[in-house]
């Protein structure tokens, strides 16, 4: 297949990267004047160079959308940014190209509100994990006016380059995996804030405990094994009144210039400001931890 991936950044090189390495012809565009030397750094950096073989840059949007057979769209999370992209897309790829978004949060029928209606049909959310070519899972997320058959499509092109689709049956902004992460991530900025732990204290806590029996049961599941031979219900039942308590008692810190520089110098302190060591470890470890939760669910 020819898959042509809108944006160069690290979202659209990592998809670069799997979906060549899936055996996907790839055209990267973006306006960016550093385009090839951007994709081919990054597919080295990700993959490897080979895959450069299967792998074609193209500054001209409606160059690169021809003769697609998907297009995956990795944009500014930018409303009027992203509509004016796919009006170009709906104009100049094939009429049965299946048009996917990597937004991280905004609403397909937003997207897809002043495309005709074959185009709205064939256009949906497909949410990676960053990165894409390490994390299996991506979320599926439908528009008002997207038909099912392209829904059906998504998710087998994802499924043959090795992704995990889940479909999302509501538009909610942020679907469900950012709404989780950031959920989790205010009471983290609220903690640290308040004093109660350091982001490297609280990061253990979430990579020595929640971490791992999230990777293998996830929230529902570990609490219901939680519950004993009652399950969830036993344990909602018993200890339900003081998760509520905790629930009333959490934080809501807004993001303002201070609580920004508090936390981030915080964490900064601590890890460091370079990411480049830290993000190959990062991606190592997931790899493991992905690899030893297929060899568990295989056995079992």
């Amino acid at each position: 297949m020819r898959i042509t991936e809108i944006g160069a950044g690290t979202i659209g090189v990592s998809w670069t990267v799997l979906l060549a390495a899936a055996g996907h012809d790839v055209v990267v565009t973006d306006p960016r004047p550093d385009l090839a030397d951007v994709v081919e750094t990054g597919v080295a950096r990700f993959g490897s160079p080979d895959l450069l073989d299967r792998v074609v840059c193209e500054p001209d949007l409606a160059t690169a959308v021809a003769g697609a057979d998907v297009v995956q769209e990795q944009g500014p999370e930018d409303l009027a940014v992203k509509r004016g992209i796919w009006a170009t897309v709906a104009a100049h790829a094939p009429a049965r190209a299946l048009l996917l978004s990597s937004t991280s949060g905004i609403l397909p029928s937003d997207i897809a509100a002043e495309l005709p209606d074959d185009a709205a049909a064939r256009l949906l959310v497909a949410h990676p994990f960053n990165p894409p070519h390490v994390l299996p899972l991506v979320e599926l997320v439908a528009g008002q006016r997207t038909g099912r058959d392209a829904v059906g499509r998504a998710a087998a092109f994802l499924r043959g380059a090795g992704k995990e689709p889940v479909e999302i049956h509501k538009e909610v902004y942020g679907f469900v995996g950012n709404r989780l992460q950031s959920a989790l991530f205010r009471e983290a900025v609220s903690l640290v804030r308040d004093g109660v732990v350091s982001p490297a204290e609280l990061d253990r806590v979430v990579t020595g405990a929640l971490g791992p029996r999230w990777a293998t049961g996830g929230p529902f599941l570990s609490f219901h094994l939680g519950g004993g031979d009652g399950g969830l219900r036993h344990l909602l039942e018993h200890l339900g009144p003081g998760m509520a308590r905790r629930w009333a008692e959490l934080g809501t810190p807004a993001l303002d210039a201070d609580t920004v520089e508090a936390i981030s110098s915080a964490t900064e302190d601590t890890y460091g400001p370079s990411r480049e060591g830290l993000t190959t470890a990062r991606d190592r470890a997931e790899t493991a931890v992905l690899a030893a939760r297929d060899d568990i669910l295989e056995q079992s």
